[in-house]
Parts: C-alpha cells; structure tokens; sequence
C-alpha cells in the first residue's frame, strides 16, 4: 500500500509541476499590452488631485482588462471616465478600462484616465512620476511618464467662445475639463 501511495503522489506531483511550468510558458497581459505616449498631468500646490494619460495597445487575440493601478505619488489611484451629464462633463469611477482584441485604447483628457488623487507632493513640468497598470490576470506593467504642462493642451478641449454665450457656462465648462 505504501508503495502505491508512493507512485500516487509522485504522479501527482509530476502532473503539477508539468501544470506550473504550462501555465508559466503563456504570455501575461501585461506582455501583451505596449503603452505608447504616456504623460501625468502638471498640478500646481494644494491641488486635489491630478491623472495620467497613455494610449493601450494589445497585440493578443483576446480583450484584455486593467482593472486597477498604483502610483506613491497619490494616496489614491483610480480608474475614472468621463459622462456627459445634461451638458456637464463629470468623472466618475469605474471598475476596469477595457483593451480589445488586437486593438488601441486612448486614455485622454476628457475621457479614459487614471485619476491620482491626494498628491503627496506637486507634480511639476519635468519630473518623472510611475504608475503601475494591474491587469485582469494578476499580471502588472509599471510605466514610467514625464509630467507634462496642461496648459497648451486645454486649448483642444475648450469650447469655442461665442460672445453671445454666458462667460461663466463657459467656465464651468473649461474647469470640468481639467478634472
């Protein structure tokens, strides 16, 4: 009988390092992602919070899910999205940001981003700051981004100035976008 017990565990032992090894040949996918263009957001002293861009890449033949990401520069990390509420751009939280198969996805201002909240310190034009991308599969890529001015870049997503307009809507508008 001990002998038997004996085959049986060194059978099932077999079989799992064999398990193991198969599953440690597979890529991740965090392998499978190339983050392009990536960049933090410029907050001047005191600000609540600031986010980092990039474009996702997935070179697999399956959709793939951030589902969370790190960063010490913030004591809160979050993914968010923005939603047109009645005219008014809000952001809110969301529980993963979806790359499709063989396919792009663009976290930009005014839509995808990853929201670092509670700086523990200015980040200032120049600096390198990381965030660490946590995918579906417990795989994780950190990447590192300059800071960037937003400056220029607000001009894009500004609306256009009408002088028939209410200046202050305008505004409104202009600092919804810079969250």
């Amino acid at each position: 009988m001990k002998t038997t017990f004996k085959k049986n565990m060194t059978a099932l032992s077999l079989g799992l390092l064999a398990t193991f090894a198969s599953v440690q040949a597979f890529a991740s996918q965090a392998d499978d992602i190339t983050v392009s263009a990536p960049f933090a957001r410029e907050v001047p002293p005191g600000a609540p919070a600031s986010a980092s861009f990039m474009t996702l890449e997935n070179h697999s033949n399956n959709s793939i899910k951030v589902v969370s990401a790190d960063s010490g520069v913030a004591k809160v990390v979050e993914l968010h999205t923005h939603t047109n509420d009645n005219g008014v751009m809000r952001m809110r939280k969301i529980p993963f940001i979806e790359v499709p198969a063989s396919g792009k996805t663009e976290l930009k201002p005014g839509g995808l981003h990853i929201m670092l909240i509670g700086p523990h310190k200015p980040l200032k034009m120049g600096q390198e700051v990381t965030v660490k991308l946590n995918f579906e599969d417990g795989s994780s890529k950190t990447v590192s981004m300059p800071v960037k001015s937003m400056k220029g870049m607000m001009m894009k997503h500004k609306m256009p100035m009408h002088h028939d307009m209410n200046h202050e809507h305008n505004m409104e508008h202009d600092q919804q976008h810079m969250h």
